[in-house]
């Protein structure tokens, strides 16, 4: 049998009080707006309703409180069709999200792992040096508690952790893994959104005051090599084309800093791929560790 509400009366003239026969949810919940909702389906549907001010769900209970502007009688009945047929045709009150999983990737930097999520944790890479340059990174200042930590890259879904000379990721991977999992599906907060927004200078240097060479060799980086390097839990920015030298610097960040490889990549990768689009123009790549 499908959901059927009836009204039950209640003083509140701006409220709502609807009651079903069937469970809703098991304990008293409030949303003031839709900004908690993603988890309850029926809830973000009735926010598309302008007239909607708060809604509570408490058991049998759907309580709606609208907005002065109209009257229940108008709409109520608008209302509870709609309800029912969102839930009768398969619509949800409460849907458990997708469960966080966390892997351990080895990457060519032997002192770099990199630590993948099945969601989205940054909007723009983040790197870290030290402690305190990541106070506005949630998740990496705590990692830097872990004292055999020394470096941290974060991008899009993974962290890449460098692990001091010193010691040996042997028996510490897991442990890594089992704590960035624990946060995150703990409901921590990843980073401060105010910094986590990409604009003109996010990476790399302004576009605008580029010549025309440069702005290729921007591209190129962007769009034939960066994939590659992200895929080994790095990043590599453009950072100068010099005219006279026809030399052009990079800025290596992540498992890239301080790869024992990277300089292989760099001469018969990178170099080569910007020698052959750039015939002429490029005399040699070299690289600043981020």
């Amino acid at each position: 049998m499908g959901f059927k509400f009836e009204i039950l009366e209640n003083e509140d003239k701006n409220t709502l009080v609807l009651s079903s026969d069937k469970e809703i949810y098991n304990t008293r919940v409030v949303f003031n707006d839709d900004s908690k909702s993603e988890q309850f389906p029926l809830v973000k549907q009735l926010f598309f309703l302008p007239f909607v001010k708060s809604i509570t769900l408490d058991k049998h209970l759907i309580l709606i409180e609208k907005l002065d502007f109209l009257d229940w009688k108008d709409v109520q009945e608008e209302v509870i069709d709609q309800i029912e047929k969102f839930l009768n045709d398969g619509g949800l009150i409460y849907q458990v999200n997708n469960p966080v999983t966390i892997y351990a990737e080895s990457t060519p930097n032997p002192n770099v792992i990199k630590f993948v999520a099945n969601k989205k944790l940054v909007n723009i890479a983040h790197e870290f040096k030290t402690s305190e340059s990541a106070n506005y990174c949630f998740i990496a200042k705590a990692l830097f508690n872990h004292d055999f930590i020394k470096e941290i890259y974060i991008d899009f879904n993974f962290i890449s952790v460098t692990i001091n000379e010193k010691y040996s990721w042997d028996g510490y991977t897991m442990q890594i893994r089992e704590f960035i999992l624990s946060y995150i599906k703990d409901g921590n907060q990843i980073i401060d959104s105010n910094y986590d927004v990409q604009n003109s200078t996010s990476e790399g240097i302004d576009q605008s005051n580029m010549d025309e060479i440069s702005k290729k060799i921007s591209a190129l980086i962007d769009e034939q090599i960066k994939p590659a390097v992200a895929s080994d839990g790095g990043n590599i920015l453009f950072q100068s084309y010099d005219n006279e030298s026809m030399e052009v610097k990079v800025i290596l960040q992540g498992a890239c800093s301080g790869c024992p490889s990277s300089t292989y990549t760099l001469k018969n990768g990178i170099e080569t791929m910007l020698k052959d689009f750039l015939p002429g123009k490029i005399s040699n790549v070299v690289a600043i560790n981020g």
